[in-house]
């Protein structure tokens, strides 16, 4: 028994300076992850919106925040003085964003164009940062779902929900140079349940957009997309978008003009039909409204 003890005296000598030293080493490791997650300093504002124009950015709404967007097009400059040049003739897009943490944003909007409902999520995968962990993109993934409810006379499509149902992903990446520019590129799939006989079901694309900021307040805005579709003659174009946003406290108030009519990516990306040479020319505001549900210690994802 005394033969026992003394090695057990032994062995917590030898095991209790052991043991202290692996959990300073756990303790210096952890603080370390700490002091390095403090230093390193996250990118903010890549854009001042959660649309460049007509495209996702990699902006999110903050957690237990609410966006209230209103998107307005007016009809087509070409359409000459019968229709004030379009100012008679507009279709509207009403939504709602709710950041349900500060890397997840879910979304629902309706618009008077061919009457769509539509319904999106996002998710903030990566953030741009530089200090102790440098990461020199933000990446973002979107994915969103639409329902076609105008009534166009097709007895097939309109026995059927889900021929009138869409889908859209992406993947955003986007990289801040400066306080002046943001630039952005996302890869797009754009899925149709339903399409006619000239057309695939897929359709793949590549979003190019970016941000120069000439003021406090105001940035230049553009974005592009580029159609990789095998069916080139079926009446639709390459959506182009130039614009400019002003912030105003609570308010991000976007001005801008386009060659595509419908505000979601099943529309603007797949089926636009202006043409710039032409005048096809949509003159449009967004008008975006915050909301805050939370405390001091909400923060930007």
């Amino acid at each position: 028994m005394k033969q026992f003890n003394i090695i057990s005296i032994i062995g917590l000598w030898i095991l209790v300076p052991l043991t202290i030293h692996a959990q300073g080493d756990l303790l210096s490791e952890l603080e370390e992850d700490a002091a390095a997650e403090a230093v390193s300093d996250i990118t903010m504002a890549t854009f001042k919106s959660t649309r460049i124009i007509n495209t996702q950015s990699v902006e999110l709404i903050p957690a237990s925040h609410l966006d209230f967007r209103i998107s307005h097009r007016f009809g087509q400059i070409n359409s000459g003085a019968y229709n004030f040049w379009g100012l008679d003739q507009a279709t509207i897009r009403l939504g709602l964003e709710y950041g349900l943490w500060d890397r997840i944003n879910i979304g629902v909007g309706r618009s008077s164009f061919q009457k769509v409902y539509d319904g999106y999520f996002k998710l903030k995968i990566l953030r741009q940062q530089t200090g102790a962990r440098t990461i020199p993109v933000s990446l973002v993934w979107f994915s969103n779902m639409s329902l076609t409810t105008l009534k166009t006379g097709n007895q097939y499509i309109e026995d059927h929900f889900y021929t009138r149902l869409a889908y859209a992903h992406q993947l955003l990446i986007a990289r801040k140079f400066s306080q002046g520019l943001s630039l952005q590129v996302a890869p797009v799939l754009v899925h149709y349940n339903y399409v006619s006989a000239d057309r695939e079901n897929n359709l793949y694309a590549v979003a190019f957009g970016g941000r120069a900021k000439v003021s406090k307040r105001i940035s230049v805005n553009l974005d592009y997309i580029y159609r990789i579709d095998p069916i080139r003659d079926n009446g639709y174009y390459n959506s182009l978008s130039v614009g400019i946003d002003i912030e105003t406290g609570g308010h991000v108030f976007q001005l801008h003009a386009t060659n595509s009519q419908g505000m979601i990516e099943e529309y603007f990306v797949g089926q636009t039909t202006g043409r710039w040479q032409d005048g096809d020319i949509y003159i449009g505001f967004n008008i975006s409204r915050l909301f805050s549900f939370a405390g001091k210690r909400t923060r930007r994802g």
